[in-house]
């Protein structure tokens, strides 16, 4: 009762921020009666007080506090004109709702001043509302796409064509200012008017820059890195910084290092990686615990604090893996040179030794600088062939590095087991590679295979990521964490009261969540039809992760201390962390030596989470196009498929391949289909026919949209569809009519289908907006490992590999 009557309180106040109330007053309109309640109601008065929401009049009413009648969040809009506003970073407030009368005309991501006009009620669900009052920051400051001459320029040059989904609505004219495009061309241009009363469907703006043409092959994903705001190109002055390092170790640059050139250190990488920032080895001690060397790139010796270098690597924040290219964060001199540990090549490195027990603990530990030479660059195909297959010539041709793949084995299966003792959450890793033609034009997509290999790399990454983190907290000095908090109690019980329709019962207090007992959930419906849905439902519950300067602990890895140490080639965060390695070790650790970064390492975790989140989004959307690309090819033709979720307006179904797309309901046109929210399923009213996550299905492809990134199915078969009695029992049949052709859903068929605002259309949006997909357990790509052409890379639902 105290946490809806907090929310209750809050609701009011915003909803009537100019006047102000006694206690009897407040009671009253939030019908809460008697004196229990009363008490109840003073007492969180004075907390709300406490915490700066309201204030007491000289007469001893209470009122809002002025300072919080206006609102500060991020509008999201929606194509029919409405939007809502997400303006509590906590996730705790419901997002505010804006009529298409009261948005100002923001832009969808627009960060914006609201006021609520109308509060919500929890009881219902329904959400306050809310008027924006101020656009404070535009999020689109530039748009890419096709310059094109048209009956309809009103005077422009031209108008560049949007295709992207949040303001293809607009019309976007070009001035004569900048460039002169010629059309077919693809251009930026900067926004100079954005939408107003005067032109409430168009903006304004200025041709900057020709990116190439609509017909040149790869200008598709090449347009999604401008609408992200990518940088893909390096300014002249930073190669020119790139090349002037050297491309080989000096003497001197050795001294004060580790000379670890005797030990037996491989790289096992992608094939046509060429970035080769880990290098590993193992052995086993004579008191039974093993040896792990984890040995890193030293970027941070090469990319200077404050040189330009580093101020373009922390502008990128993350190199970016889309389909067939990789856009990296340093130039390829120094990601694919000097930094990479290339075989036989004498590189400078970070390491990390640990010795571990059997049972998988970290009892000692060193890290510091050193010197290594790469005895192999091992493949995981080559790795795979020895430890899973045996086989003979993989095995002859690598013999005296055999036995040490196979202590490394052993040790990956009891780091393994420790990580699922403290209750790592292991979900469905599966991930499409997308395989594409000398042009671009996607020609197949399959499942990405992760053998042992894989997975032994991705153990000892987390084994010194964990190990890294751990020293530097024990330290007490400031460090750069990669964090995964516990889930809001709220969603937790959400979450448990959805698995209880599904007879599965959780114990365990849902403000104090414990990765355990996700797992513990897994483990209850692994095999079962219901467990898609789970996976799906858990994922929607956590949170995502993020760098802070906060030790808060990896939720999703059960692991207390956790940070990104093994990837500083393709990740600021991690050659920050060697940059404060490198300083503590050389200055002590000190009053001094704390102040030195301290005061910027939370601007640093916050734009870094930023660059990650725009990577994730462009390489989503990347995927997404491809796949739609693929299917383009496959029209008319049939896919057993899996639902993947479940909406009013229909279904998402995924191939065995990843590939998404929708049936919308006005395509189910065997029966009238309701859908039952508790149990998240369409089924039919007079068919009893039920879809529920995770059934299996026949479909066949009938429309495809490369440019929107929309695949549209229809159902095969729905005869052979599972009955159920979810539906609640009618007195009267309703008398609908079939129309003719069998349709019952004519009024449905703009039913939410231009993307309410948590869930669009189309499979894009989808995995963005509503399930949320492996984004939302919040690991966000920071796994994979790189290569030349950007095929070998991790985004997987368990995330954070390493």
């Amino acid at each position: 009762m105290q946490d809806n009557l907090k929310s209750d309180l809050t609701a009011f106040f915003r909803a009537h921020s100019d006047q102000n109330y006694t206690v009897e007053d407040i009671s009253d309109a939030l019908h809460y009666h008697g004196s229990a309640a009363f008490k109840l109601i003073v007492q969180e008065l004075a907390q709300l007080e406490r915490d700066g929401l309201v204030q007491v009049t000289e007469h001893g009413h209470f009122q809002l506090d002025p300072s919080q009648r206006t609102l500060t969040g991020i509008f999201h809009g929606n194509d029919k004109g409405f939007g809502f506003v997400a303006y509590d970073e906590n996730k705790i407030e419901p997002d505010a709702y804006i009529a298409p009368n009261n948005t100002l005309r923001a832009l969808n991501g627009d960060t914006v001043k609201i006021e609520i006009v109308r509060a919500g009620d929890p009881r219902s669900g329904k959400g306050p509302e809310g008027k924006v009052t101020e656009i404070v920051e535009h999020h689109y400051e530039q748009v890419v796409g096709e310059f094109m001459k048209t009956d309809d320029d009103a005077g422009y040059l031209g108008q560049v064509r949007l295709t992207d989904k949040k303001v293809m609505k607009y019309k976007f004219y070009v001035t004569d200012v900048g460039l002169n495009p010629t059309p077919g061309e693809v251009v930026t241009a900067e926004i100079t008017e954005y939408p107003s009363d005067a032109h409430p469907d168009a903006m304004v703006g200025i041709a900057k820059q020709v990116i190439g043409s609509v017909d040149d092959p790869g200008i598709d994903i090449l347009q999604i890195v401008y609408q992200h705001n990518i940088p893909s190109e390096f300014p002249e002055e930073v190669m020119q910084a790139a090349d002037e390092i050297p491309d080989h170790v000096l003497p001197e640059e050795m001294k004060g290092r580790e000379d670890i050139t005797n030990q037996d250190l491989v790289t096992i990488d992608g094939e046509s990686s060429k970035d080769l920032d880990d290098a590993v080895t193992v052995w086993k001690l004579d008191n039974g615990n093993y040896h792990l060397g984890v040995h890193i790139a030293d970027v941070s010796h090469y990319v200077k604090e404050d040189s330009i270098l580093d101020k373009e690597a922390y502008k990128r924040g993350t190199s970016v893996y889309l389909t067939d290219r990789v856009i990296p964060m340093l130039p390829r001199r120094l990601s694919n040179g000097i930094c990479s540990l290339n075989e036989g090549e004498l590189r400078l490195c970070m390491s990390c030794d640990m010795e571990i027990n059997p049972e998988g603990h970290v009892v000692k530990h060193r890290i510091h600088p050193s010197v290594m030479r790469s005895k192999a660059r091992m493949t995981y195909t080559a790795v795979n062939n020895i430890l899973e297959s045996h086989d003979a010539v993989t095995m002859d041709r690598y013999k005296e590095l055999v036995p040490m793949f196979e202590d490394m084995g052993e040790l990956h299966k009891i780091l393994v087991k420790q990580r699922k003792r403290r209750g790592a959450i292991d979900f469905d890793d599966r991930e499409a590679e997308i395989i594409v033609d000398d042009k671009g034009h996607a020609i197949d997509v399959k499942l990405r295979t992760r053998g042992m290999a894989e997975r032994m790399i991705e153990s000892f990454m987390l084994a010194a990521n964990e190990t890294v983190a751990e020293h530097y907290f024990r330290a007490k000095v400031p460090f750069l964490y990669r964090v995964h908090e516990t889930p809001d109690g709220d969603r937790v019980r959400n979450f448990f009261e959805f698995l209880t329709a599904f007879g599965i019962n959780v114990k365990g207090d849902p403000n104090h969540l414990r990765p355990k007992m996700l797992q513990g959930i897994l483990k209850q419906v692994a095999g079962k039809p219901e467990e898609a849905m789970v996976s799906v439902m858990m994922l929607r519950s956590l949170k995502q992760a993020r760098y802070a300067d906060q030790s808060l602990g990896h939720f999703g890895l059960g692991a207390e201390f956790y940070t990104h140490f093994t990837s500083p080639i393709r990740r600021y965060p991690d050659t920050m962390v060697h940059r404060m390695i490198h300083y503590y070790e050389d200055h002590g650790i000190n009053d001094a030596s704390k102040e030195k970064f301290a005061p910027i390492l939370e601007e640093i975790g916050v734009h870094t989470s930023e660059a990650e989140r725009r990577s994730i989004d462009a390489e989503r959307d990347t995927n997404d196009m491809k796949m739609a690309e693929y299917m383009a090819d496959h029209v008319g033709e049939e896919f057993d498929a899996v639902v993947s979720s479940v909406m009013k307006f229909g279904m998402f179904v995924e191939l065995p391949n990843t590939i998404e797309g929708l049936i919308h309901i006005s395509r189910m046109q065997d029966d009238y289909y309701e859908y039952v929210e508790k149990y998240l399923a369409l089924v039919g009213r007079n068919t009893r026919r039920t879809y529920k996550i995770g059934q299996e299905i026949r479909v066949k492809v009938i429309h495809v949209d490369k440019e929107q990134s929309e695949i549209d199915f229809e159902l095969l078969n729905p005869e052979s569809a599972p009955v159920s009695d979810l539906l609640p029992k009618r007195e009267h049949r309703s008398r609908g009519g079939r129309n003719g052709n069998g349709n019952f859903h004519n009024r449905n068929n703009n039913h939410n289908n231009n993307g309410n605002q948590h869930g669009g259309n189309h499979s894009g949006n989808h995995r963005n907006g509503n399930q949320r997909s492996t984004n939302q357990h919040g690991n966000n790509g920071s796994n994979h490992r790189s290569n030349g052409n950007g095929g070998q890379h991790r985004n997987n639902s368990q995330g954070d590999r390493h």
